[in-house]
């Protein structure tokens, strides 16, 4: 059986039996690993058998998925996104019956979704700069050696780290659940916020022209 259709099959099992969807997500991440079904797409199954579903398979749908960039596919992709940005590509893709390359294309092109690209080793890998070529992913560099000026570096990682502190795991997988509920459990909003910040960040180190900031002196809020 397809990996796809066994989850959703273990996904149905959890829900007949009363097993909550968050250990439902748990179990299925401790089987199946990287190939585990996005959280979005267990949840949706969860609700789609506690409402009388019986089927695994996907619905029908009329036709092959559209190609086409109308403006009526564009929003439908923005709100999706809006209502849960961690969303894939295949997901979207699946969810709208608009084909991969559509998505890829709105994405890129008419929401204007890039990745930021800071230099670190994982970003200049051989396997990441083949993948980025491939699906024509656009990329902003930074100044090296500029934490300041990513994201990750001025807000993500605290964030992650704090809840992590001081608790010893006893396998890989374990982390990657533990970091997986942290990071589900920071507030879009606040994600939001990190972004308005960031562009303050460009315009405050334009304003310098790109000199070093004295400490405590740095107000990004100006």
């Amino acid at each position: 059986m397809d990996s796809k259709l066994e989850q959703r099959t273990c996904i149905k099992f959890c829900c007949k039996n009363e097993i909550k969807c968050s250990d439902t997500l748990k179990m299925l991440q401790k089987c199946y690993g990287d190939d585990t079904l996005s959280k979005t797409q267990v949840y949706q199954w969860y609700e789609r058998f506690k409402s009388g579903r019986e089927a695994v398979e996907d619905d029908a749908r009329p036709g092959r998925p559209s190609t086409s960039k109308t403006d009526e596919n564009v929003d439908e992709i923005r709100q999706l996104l809006i209502e849960n940005r961690k969303l894939t590509i295949r997901e979207i893709a699946e969810t709208t019956n608009i084909s991969f390359g559509s998505v890829q294309s709105i994405l890129r092109e008419d929401l204007g979704l890039i990745l930021h690209d800071d230099n670190a080793p994982s970003h200049n890998a051989l396997i990441i700069r083949e993948f980025l070529v491939k699906n024509n992913t656009n990329t902003i560099q930074q100044p090296p050696n500029s934490p300041d000026l990513a994201p990750c570096d001025f807000f993500l990682f605290d964030r992650l780290k704090k809840p992590l502190r001081g608790t010893r795991f006893e396998s890989v997988e374990a982390i990657k659940l533990k970091s997986l509920e942290a990071l589900m459990a920071i507030p879009k909003t606040d994600f939001q916020k990190s972004f308005e910040g960031w562009i303050k960040r460009w315009h405050k180190c334009i304003a310098a022209d790109g000199d070093y900031f004295e400490g405590d002196n740095l107000n990004f809020e100006e």
